[in-house]
């Protein structure tokens, strides 16, 4: 890798420097008077104009401050040698105005003395020769690349990995609930092996072309997505090997130092959530180090004036933006909160605060908003910290939010009564404004459109029926029993959309207009792409109720799948659900090796 060169005085990369022409006589190495006097002067009226910008700044302290109010906030830890005042914990104080006052003091007694020491060493550069300021750089360039080989061999610090239960918990007793996970299994080989053959080291596969593909979240780079995606799954099975083929190739081959602009949510929750997970399941430390890695290259993305982080990020010069279609350039809320489980770890691995104050603060200033009816729009402006179109949904867009704030609560032991207070208000206004009965009996999530409530659900959706029956133990006011059933509606509702159609796979989204119900209209939303978030939902019923119907559910959807969108090169998805001739979209996305048959796998345990 090419390392700019550096400025001596102050760090930041810039291009070589042209040190004169090229007819510049070589037995004559120094700069000639008239030229050091320019270059001393415009050097010294630079350094001056940011010196003298400082004090010429409004005083801060005379302002009101946007402030987040980060106060005693813990989280798990075994090395209190940063400040911590109990062993195990960080602690992060809320802010100060003395203490404020004293660091701004600070600060411009360092500028002073900075400015003089500037001048000195520019002084002393002028004097030097053309070949000793071209040594002193490469000897810069050096330094930095040496430091940088250093911080990346840098061993982590050591962390107690938690006992999982039910990893290898051996078959089920019961032989016909035995075959059908070696099925499932046997689907997982198909679509990891087909990968493997014809789409090794690309992001995804397709089946039908038999090549392998990508799209414009992963960026333009071969990162394997389908790989770490996968390996919490190839474990789980008992498919050691496979992992195994998995784990080497990351070892070799995964580089996240690529000029490659890519999904921060996507890229977390795919890659960083793939590494994590395959981490504390086989304790390789391969995988924490490159989720750290790739950590580091998400951080420029919060480089935003509301903290809030871009959507897309350059993975080599940090450069982030928006999506254009997302409301004035917006960012969308399922993205930026669905950071925080996986960021709380990086920092429990690391032991290093930033990655959780990144997803404080995002919540602290969630907190501070005011939300229109209770409900938290979609949109978020990353420059102005204001809400963009009014638009709230529990499916795409809006949906991973909530589940992380649920699981936010969980993974803490039950101790982050902030993150159960932000779930609880949250499913209250959705339970008011966007749940209904249709004409025919069915609970379904609407959408909330500028004050309309739009009579449709989406796929994506389907996920909250589990939600609603995690979250059910610890609810408010002893509705425990309330919030199972109201999860066993929606996976009921979610049922009739795949039972409705020629396939027996739900559409992407479905309408309660009129005598329509749970039925996609428009030709659009009929579509298929082996989601997995309507058998995520039985599997929390079954486990929670054990009640026979969803595990029937969820192998009747197995079995579809299996007939519909299995092809020679792996799985596909499908264009038209209601097709009784299907026509493939010639895909095998990477969430269907790491959620959809993982959890069609745990329905029958």
């Amino acid at each position: 890798m090419t390392t700019p060169a550096l400025l001596p005085l102050s760090g930041r990369r810039i291009p070589p420097l042209n040190l004169g022409p090229p007819s510049f006589p070589h037995h004559r190495a120094t700069l000639r008077l008239s030229e050091k006097f320019i270059l001393l002067l415009i050097l010294s009226a630079f350094i001056t104009l940011c010196f003298g910008a400082f004090f010429f700044l409004p005083d801060s302290s005379k302002h009101k401050r946007f402030d987040l109010g980060l106060e005693d906030v813990l989280i798990p830890h075994v090395d209190a040698s940063k400040g911590a005042k109990n062993p195990g914990v960080f602690l992060i104080h809320g802010p100060d105005e003395h203490r404020h006052r004293e660091e701004e003091e600070r600060l411009r007694n360092k500028i002073r003395a900075d400015h003089e020491k500037a001048l000195e060493e520019a002084k002393e550069k002028l004097k030097k020769s053309r070949e000793e300021i071209r040594a002193e750089i490469q000897t810069e360039k050096n330094k930095v690349v040496q430091e940088m080989k250093t911080k990346e061999k840098k061993p982590l610090p050591p962390v107690p990995i938690p006992n999982l239960i039910g990893i290898n918990g051996g078959d089920p007793e019961d032989n016909d609930i035995r075959k059908k996970r070696e099925k499932i299994k046997e689907m997982m080989k198909h679509a990891w092996d087909n990968y493997r053959m014809y789409g090794w080291g690309h992001n995804e596969l397709r089946p039908i072309a038999k090549k392998g593909h990508s799209t414009n979240i992963f960026g333009s780079s071969q990162m394997g997505a389908t790989i770490v995606d996968a390996l919490d799954t190839l474990y789980i099975m008992g498919l050691h090997d496979e992992f195994g083929d998995g784990q080497k190739w990351i070892e070799e081959n995964l580089d996240f130092s690529v000029n490659s602009e890519v999904s921060v949510f996507e890229v977390n929750i795919r890659f960083i959530g793939g590494l994590l997970a395959a981490y504390y399941l086989s304790g390789e430390e391969i995988f924490k180090i490159k989720a750290v890695q790739l950590a580091e290259k998400l951080l420029p993305a919060f480089n935003t004036p509301t903290g809030i982080p871009w959507a897309m990020v350059n993975l080599k010069s940090g450069v982030g933006r928006n999506w254009g279609w997302a409301s004035a350039g917006s960012s969308i809320l399922a993205e930026f909160g669905t950071l925080h489980m996986e960021f709380v770890h990086l920092s429990y691995l690391t032991g290093d605060p930033v990655y959780y104050k990144k997803v404080m603060h995002i919540r602290k200033l969630l907190q501070k908003m005011d939300r229109p009816n209770g409900l938290y729009p979609n949109y978020l402006n990353p420059r102005t910290g204001r809400w963009g179109q009014y638009h709230t949904s529990v499916g795409g867009l809006g949906d991973s939010f909530y589940e992380y704030l649920l699981k936010a609560w969980l993974m803490s032991d039950k101790t982050d009564h902030e993150a159960r207070k932000m779930y609880d208000d949250a499913i209250e206004a959705i339970e008011k404004h966007l749940i209904k009965k249709s004409r025919g009996g069915l609970t379904f999530i609407g959408e909330w459109k500028n004050g309309h409530l739009e009579k449709k659900m989406g796929h994506l959706a389907c996920f909250a029926g589990g939600m609603f029956a995690l979250g059910a133990d610890g609810s408010r006011m002893d509705k425990a029993g309330h919030y199972l059933e109201l999860g066993a509606e929606i996976a009921r509702t979610c049922h009739e959309s795949y039972d409705r159609t020629a396939l027996k796979l739900g559409p992407e989204s479905f309408k309660f207009d009129g005598a329509v119900e749970a039925v996609a209209v428009r030709q659009a939303e009929k579509y298929y792409i082996l989601r997995p978030e309507v058998i995520e939902t039985y599997w929390y019923l079954w486990r929670f109720t054990h009640d026979p119907r969803y595990r029937q559910w969820g192998w009747e959807a197995a079995l579809a799948i299996e007939k519909y969108c299995r092809v020679s090169g792996g799985f596909s998805g499908v264009k038209d659900v209601y097709s009784s001739t299907p026509t493939h979209d010639d895909v095998q996305q990477s969430f269907f090796l790491a959620e959809t048959l993982k959890k069609g796998f745990h329905m029958d345990t």
